[in-house]
């Protein structure tokens, strides 16, 4: 049974740092990404990754977050820095068998459980 685990979500005030983790269980993804759900919005693509390290990000969070993936420990992460009060959201990892997921939700088959992340100003 395929199973994400994320980890690593938290309040933080404005301008702080969180780092996100994700541990696939069962399953070795060619694609990974991130998304995240605000409150009172939709669902967004944050930032995605496949196994040679080719990245790509939400307008939004560029410069600012970094996607990357241990493919030795099949581990996910999202380093958030310079963290903005509309970061505040629920973030899931996402994981497909497709060689390029990008940031379209519906290409992603498994999810995880979800981490909140809170920045206050």
């Amino acid at each position: 049974q395929v199973q994400l685990v994320e980890s690593g979500g938290g309040s933080v005030q404005a301008g702080g740092s969180l780092r996100l983790t994700c541990a696939p269980y069962g399953y070795t993804p060619s694609y990974m990404s991130w998304f995240r759900h605000p409150p009172g919005k939709e669902r967004e693509g944050v930032a995605g990754i496949d196994t040679g390290a080719s990245t790509t990000y939400a307008d939004s969070v560029k410069g600012r977050f970094t996607i990357s993936r241990d493919n030795a420990e099949n581990t996910l992460y999202l380093q958030m820095n310079s963290l903005k009060p509309e970061d505040t959201a629920m973030y899931y990892c996402s994981a497909t068998w497709r060689v390029n997921g990008g940031l379209s939700a519906d290409r992603f088959s498994y999810w995880g459980q979800g981490t909140q992340v809170t920045v206050s100003s």
